[in-house]
């Protein structure tokens, strides 16, 4: 499965009833059915208030060869196991609590 990211829209808070509606309407048939797209109020009292919608979009083809670039190949695990580590504490010395009083 390729790789999703989450993209967002935001409409501010002066726009028309009849543009809103329209402008969802669009945005609702141009998404893929998997898209899964939310509409959310953000913002505040101070800074203004937005609709936002977000979605799940694949990535585009230079986003793609981008990613390629950066994203190494994955390697195996290289940390130790639960017994590997018992092992090698077993191995350090310990002095217990008797040991370090003056």
């Amino acid at each position: 499965m390729a790789r999703r990211v989450k993209d967002f829209i935001e409409i501010s808070e002066h726009t028309s009833l009849d543009d809103l509606i329209r402008f969802l309407q669009t945005i609702r048939d141009s998404l893929p059915p998997d898209a899964e797209p939310e509409l959310k109020i953000r913002g505040d009292d101070i800074f203004g208030r937005r609709l936002t919608i977000s979605f799940l979009r694949e990535l585009t083809p230079e986003e793609a060869a981008l990613e390629a670039k950066y994203t190494k190949a994955p390697e195996p695990d290289p940390d130790p196991t639960i017994e590997e580590l018992r092992e090698k504490l077993d191995k350090v010395p310990y002095k217990g609590r008797a040991a370090r009083r003056p």
